[in-house]
């Protein structure tokens, strides 16, 4: 599988899983990359101040490095090819392509890059990073829940996370909007991210 692709598939992962205690994971230090079949990277925004509109990425590269004795020393790293926007509606992502939004022709990728990770739970972690898109690099904070490791059906083994953060998207330059007739405006700023990640030990 290259960079920047996803395919369907119905590989199903099984045999050992576990949850996270934040002990005894030492066998899970290493490196992975992150499987775009199986993992999702969305988007909800508000709409019309009274829905919201939901969508994914589904072309992205990324990397993580796992430390399971020391989880502050574990970090990972993002590209998401911004042409592959998805909302389910093509004349909607056409505009979101354009320079009212992310500009994809000038700037193809959104990066993102930790710069710290903590464990604060029983299986639960905060990750901070730079987030950067189009031209602009702001620092977020990402929630994440370990969902426990598997080796699949091919002899891989897998780790998987769940994590979450909610950003404003004006701080990253993306101000396009319209006010409505009756009061409030036509996108929300605020845009709440979620990752579903299934991530492949290196051999």
């Amino acid at each position: 599988m290259g960079i920047f692709s996803r395919k369907n598939d119905t590989t199903t992962t099984v045999a050992t899983t576990s949850t996270a205690t934040g002990t005894g994971l030492d066998h899970l230090t290493g490196a992975y990359t992150i499987d775009p079949t199986h993992s999702q990277i969305g988007f909800a925004v508000r709409h019309a101040m009274v829905t919201n509109v939901r969508g994914e990425f589904t072309e992205y590269d990324g990397k993580l490095h796992l430390d399971g004795t020391d989880p502050g020393k574990s970090s990972a790293e993002l590209v998401i090819k911004v042409a592959s926007i998805d909302t389910n509606q093509a004349q909607r992502d056409e505009h979101l392509r354009t320079g009212d939004f992310f500009a994809a022709d000038t700037y193809p990728e959104i990066r993102f890059v930790s710069t710290g990770a903590e464990l604060v739970g029983d299986g639960t972690y905060r990750m901070t990073g730079d987030l950067t898109i189009k031209d602009t690099t702001r620092q977020v904070v990402l929630d994440l829940d370990f969902t426990g490791h598997a080796t699949d059906v091919y002899g891989a083994n897998r780790v998987g996370f769940e994590g979450r953060t909610t950003v404003d998207r004006t701080a990253w330059g993306l101000t396009y909007n319209a006010a409505l007739e009756t009061g409030g405006v036509l996108i929300g700023e605020k845009v709440k991210l979620t990752f579903d990640i299934s991530a492949v030990k290196a051999a």
